[in-house]
């Protein structure tokens, strides 16, 4: 009888578990559909997803923020993802990587006061850091953002587009309402990718990537508002896109966002 009663108890758990963990999965579909609506009002979240080819538990961080893109009605949603190199050495070198892009994560942790930079690791709006494939945690830190800017807007004013001739982006910005310590970085990204690993932790895989930062530049006020940067090869409108932000260069935050629209 005692045996039975284990049983039962067992199997209460399990289901009780089951159910928890569906709950928990309808509410963050929920949630990134909350999140990936066509809005107007003014907030935004930045997100810039620190990853490797060459990292075994990147992956699922890469398929995150790719759900979270596939049919991203929200303007105000910038996903991008920079490919960090001191994984290169694994007998990988992801082609995406840049020396840049780690510099970049090395930044984020002293402003941040973290004692290591890791992969994949996820900054939201340059104040907020989590593991990347922490799914709640990432919805959460987003739709607070959303709302923490949408209540609390910047004066700033930040606008961007870009014009192609030949192999050539021409690319203009207009800013207004900017601090001393702020600077405006622009990225040329590339929305969709696959690459077959074949070497490394992921040997044999066929990874999937978006919203993939190519270039990363940095303007400060002083400089002119536009800029000329030439194309990659397998650059073409449709598959690429170009986002401007303005950071503050002594704590990280973002306080407004831009997207381009090309035009020819």
């Amino acid at each position: 009888m005692a045996q039975f009663k284990g049983v039962l108890i067992t199997i209460g758990l399990a289901l009780i578990f089951t159910v928890g963990v569906a709950f928990q999965s309808f509410k963050n579909e929920m949630t990134i559909k909350e999140i990936q609506k066509k809005s107007d009002t003014a907030g935004f979240a930045v997100i810039e997803l620190f990853t490797s080819e060459g990292c075994s538990s990147c992956p699922p961080a890469d398929e995150l923020i790719e759900r979270l893109q596939a049919g991203n009605q929200n303007n105000q949603l910038y996903i991008l993802a920079l490919h960090v190199d001191y994984w290169d050495h694994q007998g990988w070198r992801d082609p995406f990587s840049q020396p840049e892009f780690t510099w970049r994560q090395k930044e984020y942790a002293d402003k941040l006061k973290l004692k290591l930079i890791y992969t994949p690791q996820i900054v939201v709006n340059g104040n907020r850091e989590l593991v990347g494939s922490e799914q709640g945690e990432l919805l959460s830190a987003v739709s607070s953002a959303i709302k923490t800017t949408a209540n609390d807007p910047s004066p700033a004013i930040l606008e961007l587009k870009a014009t192609l001739e030949g192999k050539n982006l021409n690319v203009y910005y207009a800013v207004a309402g900017l601090e001393k310590d702020q600077e405006i970085l622009i990225a040329l990204v590339q929305k969709h990718a696959k690459s077959a690993v074949k070497a490394g932790e992921n040997s044999g895989r066929t990874l999937s990537h978006v919203q993939i930062v190519r270039e990363l530049y940095h303007r400060e006020l002083k400089d002119k508002n536009n800029m000329k940067i030439v194309v990659p090869q397998d650059f073409n409108i449709k598959n690429w896109e170009l986002v401007a932000f303005v950071q503050n260069k002594t704590n990280g935050q973002i306080s407004k966002a831009a997207r381009a629209i090309f035009g020819s």
